[in-house]
């Protein structure tokens, strides 16, 4: 099942697919253009994976990681589907990263990979956007690098892991402007999702809507204002974002 957050008529739903449409947790029926799309879950605690592709850690010349390379990220990072995310007028270099998104589904602690599936709620998209002039170094992207207001469109859809029959053998892809810029398939990891989450549990508690974003593949260039940016996950979903100006906010 697929499922999301929206909101509609000033409150807050769960919805499902519905013949195109959305049905919302109250029975109604709505059209998908007429609700602002929220992040599928709200997320707990998010880590995210640097170099997790061992062909976008090469287009970036660094060598590939001997053990997972792990950041946080914060809630002020996430926005949903058909969301805008803000282009500083100071960065030179903001590039997409398409990520299967891993959440979740229960608190755990020192899961052994082999049971590391069963502790999974379900999937998403993540974009995560990264501003490359503010980078210190390869291995601790600092906060202005992966942490700015917006620079992570998440969803739009949650789908059940019981749905996907193999999380490492979906096909990523993004579009910018209906041009195929980056494509690449979860098999290509270096650290799997049970690695990620054997090594993750090793060391301190996973709880329920915790999320792992688990790396993208190469392919990330430059984007520009007023760009449309498409990043999807072979059966997981489709997630539409665009890019404005500072120009668009009256509060810097």
């Amino acid at each position: 099942m697929r499922t999301a957050r929206i909101s509609y008529g000033g409150a807050i739903h769960e919805a499902i697919e519905w013949e195109g449409r959305l049905k919302l947790d109250n029975g109604q029926i709505v059209e998908e253009q007429d609700v602002v799309w929220l992040t599928p879950i709200v997320p707990r605690t998010v880590f995210a994976l640097g170099l997790n592709y061992a062909d976008h850690a090469a287009e970036l010349s660094f060598a590939a990681p001997s053990e997972p390379l792990v950041f946080l990220k914060s809630p002020n990072a996430f926005i949903g589907h058909q969301g805008f995310t803000r282009r500083p007028d100071d960065v030179t270099y903001m590039h997409y990263e398409c990520e299967l998104a891993v959440i979740i589904g229960q608190t755990v602690r020192n899961v052994k990979k082999e049971n590391a599936y069963k502790y999974i709620k379900g999937y998403s998209v993540a974009n995560d956007y990264a501003f490359r002039d503010y980078l210190e170094n390869y291995y601790r992207p600092n906060l202005r690098v992966k942490n700015r207001d917006s620079c992570t469109p998440f969803g739009p859809w949650m789908v059940d892991a019981g749905d996907i029959a193999n999380p490492m053998d979906l096909k990523l892809t993004t579009h910018v402007n209906n041009k195929l810029v980056q494509q690449g398939t979860t098999a290509d990891m270096i650290f799997d999702i049970p690695t990620l989450i054997e090594y993750l549990s090793s060391f301190m508690t996973l709880s329920e809507n915790d999320v792992i974003l688990t790396g993208t593949p190469k392919g990330s260039v430059n984007t520009a204002v007023g760009d449309v940016v498409v990043t999807e996950v072979e059966g997981i979903g489709r997630l539409v974002n665009t890019i404005i100006g500072d120009e668009s906010f009256t509060n810097r």
